[in-house]
């Protein structure tokens, strides 16, 4: 099954430009339409917005101990009559029909569908087709006037299975789902035609129950199934068959749009993500909290090029907001633009860097003397090391996390008054801090490198040295700290993360220490994705500035906000399913790649399209596990817990391509704790960007979007929503 690339997704909410971009609905809405200027919510009430001003316009009653269950903005004869009433479906199986501006009933069917609750109205063209929960199908087609009427009954009436969990129409079908199975159906005004398409249903058994579905306007030759387990089917409409199936989430989708070529999905847990569908696997365009609760429904609003000169998609969400997006993306598409463009605005130049993670086992700098090769460690490293600009050293457990009364001691500890760099660092910190000052200093001769920054948090230590003429252009330089131990409370486990902007680029370092232990693989996941999701440093207000320095539509807040980022630490992820001995004696033969297979960190990427480190790359492992070894010796583990060997200290990192280089992923022998150290060295293309020549570009980008704004419009235009005349392939 293939996952969806999530290394590029954007993080910025796609709000409209004008008007409002979100309407509480201040009472229990499932059920909603928008048609241009107008939205509608429905329910107890039923209730109608402008998307200009955000102003009630329309709020009636289904009547006491009713409940509207459907609803729809009514096709007009032109494009001026669109929007001007709803159709309403209720709970008993009335149809209402509403004029929004008298704020009236204009016509209704009382038991339109029996008594049967009626649970879905959906527009095709100039009709409207209204389902109920028993299954039957009314086709309510134009009259003399153009639009569909409940002065008389409908023309015709069809059965569709019971058990309904969603549907849609697709060019002339009805796609009909009842938990996993898809039927196809054929509903026509004079019922000539055949109305079973399929004798069988369509049906994953690799997929749950179907939630949504939609076309793309940019590909109308496929249809989309959204499933409860996150997974996306895709058909084709010409023999109905099975075309892929993408793992798209591992949270339930619970609507599905599409807009031009992107595939919008509504998730449980509030989220809408973008997909563009057309390289393979899938992008991640774009992923943002929507709403507080689950996304209840999607709708890409194709009336909305005629009235408001825009694409716009609305969703409504359990929290009871409805909240309108941008279709097509401007801000994204200006900053893909201005970032494909930036050779035009930019002077370059490479920057090299050497990074170091260690999980130490409490050891300090003495430590490393009572062995020769401890002891030339930090030489080599620093020797081989290319005389780099930037030397990041990312140390885990530089205090005895594993003495729990020490531990707790740390925990309970109430944090003293903050006062100079050195009151506040404890021993442990201060001795590896000014040992690798005068490591730089001793093995480093003729280069000049300043202290730009220390961080720690219970045992994590990061100390980052520059160039000192490197200094002078660094600014905006912060750290902050994630604590995931104990449920977050605590810093035993967590991350630190340093970032500073080098010219007009940005570079984070984050240091971690995941949960331990061969099953905790979940946890490791969950506190990799609470590193990366948390707002720890301060935003960028400059918005030139953002677009400038930061990627994703990130403010800089977020560590992934960053252009280039590097991550290391004591990740501790494992390898599954094999004994000890099986993993000992493979290592001794070479066989890492036996191994690797089994390594949770590099399944998670592989199976896991959820998993937070799939965007961020690592080089090939070509060294043996690093973890865990008899404390000054080469065995691994013969204590009585014998901990299986396993890659638990890592080094990922993610940036534009080009833009990052790891030239080097190599383990180094230090034998006075029980993990290896790991180092790579990298080189980095850091920018500096000219105003003027900046200035320019934004301006010929403004003018080269709304060339692409009115080309796109126009392309919706084309479909006629109101007329049977138009391209039937969109209509959904």
């Amino acid at each position: 099954m293939l996952y969806p690339d999530p290394s590029g997704v954007n993080r910025r909410p796609p709000y409209v430009k004008q008007g409002v971009h979100e309407i509480a609905t201040k009472y229990d809405s499932r059920v909603f339409d928008v048609c241009g200027q107008l939205v509608c919510t429905t329910g107890h009430l039923t209730r109608v917005w402008s998307l200009l001003d955000g102003e009630l316009l329309m709020s009636m009653s289904p009547g006491e101990g009713l409940k509207a269950t459907a609803v729809a903005f009514k096709p007009g004869a032109n494009v001026d009559e669109e929007g001007m009433r709803l159709w309403i479906g209720n709970s008993v199986g009335d149809l209402i029909e509403a004029d929004i501006a008298n704020q009236s009933i204009a016509d209704s069917k009382p038991a339109a569908h029996g008594r049967q609750e009626i649970i879905k109205i959906y527009r095709h063209f100039d009709e409207l087709w209204t389902l109920d929960e028993g299954g039957t199908l009314h086709v309510w087609g134009p009259d003399e006037g153009g639009a569909p009427s409940l002065h008389s009954g409908p023309q015709q009436t069809y059965r569709v299975p019971k058990g309904h969990s969603f549907s849609m129409v697709v060019g002339d079908e009805l796609w009909h789902a009842t938990g996993k199975e898809v039927r196809v159906f054929l509903p026509t005004r004079d019922g000539k035609t055949q109305f079973q398409v399929l004798i069988r249903a369509l049906y994953q058994e690799a997929a749950g129950d179907v939630t949504s579905g939609t076309l793309l306007p940019a590909d109308p030759s496929k249809v989309f199934i959204g499933h409860v387990d996150g997974k996306v089917s895709v058909y084709s409409r010409k023999d109905y068959t099975c075309l892929g199936l993408i793992g798209a989430s591992t949270h339930k989708i619970s609507s599905l749009a599409g807009v031009g070529k992107h595939l919008w999905a509504g998730y449980n847990n509030g989220k809408v993500a973008v997909y563009d569908i057309g390289p393979t696997p899938w992008l991640v365009k774009k992923e943002w909290q929507a709403h507080d609760n689950p996304v209840v429904r999607l709708l890409a609003d194709r009336a909305s090029p005629y009235k408001l000169d825009r694409l716009q998609v609305a969703s409504l969400g359990a929290d009871n907001m409805v909240r309108v997006w941008d279709g097509l993306l401007q801000d994204d598409w200006l900053e893909g633009e201005m970032q494909a463009r930036d050779a035009a605005f930019c002077d370059f130049e490479q920057i090299k860097a050497l990074v170091m993670t260690w999980n130490a086992g409490a050891s300090t700098p003495n430590s490393l003397r009572y062995s020769e090769g401890d002891a030339g460690f930090f030489q080599n490293l620093l020797q081989s090391s290319g005389s780099p600009d930037i030397l990041v050293f990312g140390f885990q457990e530089l205090v005895d996390l594993e003495d729990k009364t020490a531990t707790a001691k740390r925990f309970l500890k109430v944090k003293k008054k903050e006062g100079s760099d050195q009151e506040r660092m404890s021993h442990q910190y201060r001795d590896w801090r000014d040992f690798l000052v005068r490591s730089l200093d001793d093995y480093m001769a003729g280069e000049l490198y300043q202290l730009l920054q220390t961080a720690h948090l219970v045992g994590l230590f990061t100390c980052i040295f520059v160039k000192a003429d490197l200094r002078d252009r660094i600014r905006n330089l912060s750290s902050a700290e994630v604590k995931r131990g104990m449920g977050g409370l605590h810093g035993n486990k967590g991350a630190i993360a340093v970032r500073f902007t080098l010219d007009d680029s940005s570079l984070c370092f984050v240091n971690c220490h995941l949960a331990a232990g061969q099953s905790q693989a979940t946890h490791r996941h969950n506190d990799v994705a609470a590193i990366l999701e948390a707002g720890a440093f301060a935003a960028e207000r400059d918005p030139a500035a953002r677009l400038d320095s930061f990627v994703g539509g990130g403010d800089g807040t977020m560590i992934l906000d960053h252009e280039l980022c590097v991550l290391n630490g004591d990740l501790n992820y494992r390898i599954d399913t094999m004994s000890r001995d099986t993993v000992v004696t493979a290592v001794k033969a070479g066989n890492l790649a036996k191994l690797l297979e089994r390594d949770q960190l590099l399944v998670a990427r592989r199976r896991n399209p959820a998993f937070r480190l799939r965007a961020f790359d690592e080089l090939p492992i070509t060294f043996a596990p690093t973890y865990k070894y008899d404390v000054g010796t080469d065995t691994y583990d013969s204590s009585e817990k014998k901990r299986s060997p396993a890659w638990c200290d890592r080094l990922l990192f993610r940036g534009r391509p080009g833009r990052v280089e790891q030239l080097d992923y190599r383990r180094h022998e230090v034998r006075v704790s029980d993990h290896r150290p790991v180092s790579g060295r990298f080189r980095f293309t850091v920018r500096r960007v000219s105003p003027k020549r900046r200035a320019a570009a934004w301006m010929e980008c403004q003018n080269r979007w709304e060339d692409l704004k009115a080309k796109e419009t126009a392309g919706d235009k084309s479909v006629c929503p109101w007329s049977s005349g138009g391209n039937k392939a969109l209509t959904s």
